[in-house]
């Protein structure tokens, strides 16, 4: 069990806490840009917009959705078998070819989301890692290695991209859509499920709420709502919330207003008073980097770590 957050993707080197604090700096003069784009912007990542020519193209991803139907179960996955797969090894170069410039903007997330979790997986595979991803180029006392969303072997649109290129300059910088960490998946046990499906710019929308509605509702580990009893006797909401939306808080949302409203579509109608006032108490859940593999998943129960702050 590792509780060691700052190793989140991309949250890890020195480089990306500058840049967070850059943009922690100049958010006040951007605010209103900003909140004026997040609302443009995200729909036309999934229905497209003049930035993406709607050309009718689609990237062919059923050998990566037929893999993921047969060895991912419940988000956990079989690596040895994807690593016996000449399917898998022949899908990964077939992502070079591809030009995402001619695809619409759903299509071209949808090969994004993939390129990301399908290139996790060969890493995992490649390095035979059995037990956590951040073993994979670790750290060794003052010996600093490049850690393993910082290594260039991601081949996708004729490029060599590292996972934190695709993550930070890719999916995040061109997609104003929050739910894209649903959907990337970082091989640990807390990440967001691994779907047993690939991703498709014409199914995008509804396997995005789905992702929503398995992180957020059905991940209790992860995410979950409680009642706190608090000194005068009085029950409290209190949001028990993976890492992932303390790192990339701005993602969903500039004020603390915005960012309920955006956790409010995945929980119960009777709940809404608490979104809409903002009166609830939020803690992060301790994030588990264990391997999400069947053979890990198959190990002996392990007694879970409570949430930090409890």
């Amino acid at each position: 069990m590792i509780q060691d957050f700052s190793k989140l993707p991309g949250i890890m080197t020195g480089r990306h806490r500058t840049r967070l604090a850059v943009r922690i700096l100049v958010l006040p003069f951007i605010a209103l840009v900003a909140l004026s784009a997040q609302t443009s912007r995200a729909p036309a990542a999934l229905s497209g917009n003049t930035s993406s020519p709607s050309s009718g193209k689609i990237v062919d991803h059923s050998a990566f959705d037929s893999l993921l139907r047969r060895h991912v179960v419940d988000g956990h996955v079989d690596y040895a078998a994807f690593a016996r797969a000449p399917s898998f090894a022949s899908y990964l170069a077939s992502l070079d070819r591809v030009d995402p410039t001619a695809l619409d903007d759903a299509e071209r997330l949808a090969y994004w989301l993939n390129v990301y979790n399908a290139y996790t997986i060969q890493l995992v595979v490649q390095r035979g890692e059995t037990e956590s991803i951040r073993n994979i180029n670790k750290t060794f006392g003052l010996l600093r290695l490049k850690g393993p969303w910082s290594e260039p072997f991601v081949r996708a649109a004729g490029r060599t991209l590292t996972l934190d290129d695709v993550m930070h300059h890719i999916l995040r910088r061109e997609f104003s859509e929050p739910r894209i960490h649903f959907a990337m998946v970082y091989a640990a046990m807390s990440s967001p499920p691994l779907r047993s499906e690939a991703y498709h710019g014409a199914q995008l929308e509804a396997q995005l709420e789905d992702q929503g509605r398995r992180f957020l509702r059905e991940s209790p580990a992860a995410n979950r709502l409680e009642k706190v009893r608090q000194e005068q006797g009085q029950r409290s909401p209190m949001l028990v919330l993976s890492p992932i939306f303390t790192h990339y808080r701005a993602d969903f949302g500039i004020t603390r207003a915005d960012r309920s409203r955006f956790l409010a579509h995945w929980f119960d109608q009777s709940d809404s008073t608490m979104f809409q006032t903002g009166r609830y108490n939020s803690v992060e859940s301790t994030f588990d980097w264990t391997l999400n593999s069947q053979a890990r998943w198959a190990a002996p129960a392990r007694k879970p770590a409570p949430p930090r702050g409890q």
